[in-house]
């Protein structure tokens, strides 16, 4: 949790910045937001980003904050750089990011305004928890599992709470992550090398698990580009320091390297090390499938998906990886800007990501 903060001082006032593609569960996100008791945002704003948008924003949804919302517009440049537009336009002191596809629970308002206010005055940012509904009767699919790991992902923009003044200072999100993977963990880890502190929160947020095809798990390998690129900026333990799970590229690789090898040796006259190769390749591939497959709810499109898809992960996270190293090769990190709210020296020293995990 945060603190010590100081109470009695009044609510702190707060503006609430959605980013979106215009998906239908924007409007879920919309009514729920308006729904929530407690002191409303000074202000929503909605950044629309798609590259041409062929309908309106259902700004109705917002309801009673419906004369509070704006719009603007960034033309498809992914959620980092639609984040920036948004938070550069707010003169509320807080900024809370959401995302379209998550749902404020009833009392969301009240328990923000806790959390703003029992925030130290050397805390940047506040973050919300998140709850994945999953369905009780049945195992989730490999794909709900992976959303319902949002609800001990840090620092998640899906709910986070910054100081408006810390996003000035650090330069924001940076809009080199394209997608919406690792910009948020970027960012904390700026705001933490700044010298402020982030913490946990009470409120809670719903963040249902949102439709996807089968391939959903081979487009998402896209982002290791983006572990290249926090690799680039932040190191190699950067994984510790943000909180982040340290994925299986490390396996992916080796299961790669003895698919390219088995036929390479086969070609050289070798085939019993040939063999040996396939032998290994075969052998990482169906752990990696089972180890997918075992938690599943074991149906046959589950079970298929999965050994098709656990055949074509391994070399395209790789190939991602080393395309994210080459693209990335010569990246610097962004640099905080003078403030005239930045903590005090001492608070320089305290323990970044403080609160409950």
């Amino acid at each position: 949790m945060c603190g010590p903060g100081v109470r009695g001082h009044g609510v702190p006032a707060y503006a609430v910045v959605v980013p979106t593609i215009g998906r239908d569960c924007l409007t879920a996100c919309l009514r729920a937001l308006a729904a929530a008791d407690g002191r409303p945002p000074e202000e929503v704003v909605l950044v629309d980003d798609r590259t041409d948008p062929a309908t309106p924003l259902p700004l109705e949804a917002a309801g009673v904050l419906r004369d509070r919302t704006r719009t603007l517009r960034t033309g498809g440049r992914g959620p980092a750089a639609a984040r920036n537009a948004g938070w550069r336009t707010v003169r509320a002191p807080w900024t809370v990011f959401l995302d379209d596809d998550v749902q404020v629970l009833p009392d969301w308002s009240r328990r923000l305004a806790e959390d703003l206010s029992a925030a130290a005055a050397t805390t940047g940012g506040v973050q919300g928890r998140l709850r994945v509904p999953l369905d009780p009767d049945r195992r989730p699919t490999d794909w709900e599992r992976g959303t319902a790991g949002l609800e001990h992902a840090a620092w998640a923009t899906a709910d986070m709470a910054y100081r408006t003044a810390v996003l000035a200072e650090v330069q924001g999100f940076d809009e080199r992550f394209r997608r919406a993977f690792r910009e948020d963990a970027d960012l904390a880890l700026r705001v933490s090398d700044a010298g402020w502190s982030l913490c946990r929160g009470r409120r809670i947020t719903r963040h249902p698990v949102r439709d996807a095809d089968r391939w959903v798990s081979v487009r998402a390998q896209r982002g290791n580009a983006d572990d290249a690129l926090m690799s680039r900026l932040h190191g190699r333990d950067w994984w510790h320091r943000a909180r982040a799970p340290r994925g299986r590229l490390p396996r992916h690789a080796l299961v790669t390297a003895m698919a390219l090898a088995a036929p390479a040796l086969a070609l050289t006259g070798r085939p019993r090390a040939a063999r040996a190769g396939a032998a290994l390749w075969a052998l990482g591939t169906g752990e990696f499938a089972l180890a997918r497959v075992l938690p599943g709810p074991r149906t046959a499109p589950e079970v298929a998906t999965m050994l098709a898809t656990s055949v074509v992960i391994p070399p395209l996270a790789v190939g991602h990886w080393l395309t994210g190293l080459v693209r990335h090769r010569a990246a610097v990190p962004l640099r905080p800007m003078p403030s005239k709210r930045a903590p005090a020296p001492t608070a320089r020293r305290a323990t970044p990501f403080g609160g409950t995990p």
